[in-house]
């Protein structure tokens, strides 16, 4: 009784140890790279804006066109409305 109880918890210590928490390598990052930025020369940021207002401008007259072609249309509905027959 004696050898099969003393088997019996050295088997359970076995088991235990072999199921037991392994230790994991702790891996430490390097940290990350400075980042820098270096601002862009003003002739581009002024060649930028030009191009800007250009397209700006670009814009406002198609906007004027198709406003003044959209009351061309309002008119000749108008016409082909008052020109129907009743």
């Amino acid at each position: 009784m004696n050898k099969s109880l003393i088997t019996a918890s050295l088997v359970a210590a076995f088991a235990l140890a072999a199921c037991g928490k392994k230790e994991v390598p702790v891996v430490v990052s390097p940290p990350p790279a400075a980042i820098v930025v270096t601002p862009a020369p003003m002739t581009d940021a002024a060649n930028a804006a030009s191009s800007a207002d250009a397209s700006a401008s670009m814009a406002a007259d198609s906007a004027a066109s198709a406003g003044a072609a959209a009351g061309d249309a309002v008119n000749a509905a108008k016409n082909a409305a008052s020109s129907m027959p009743k």
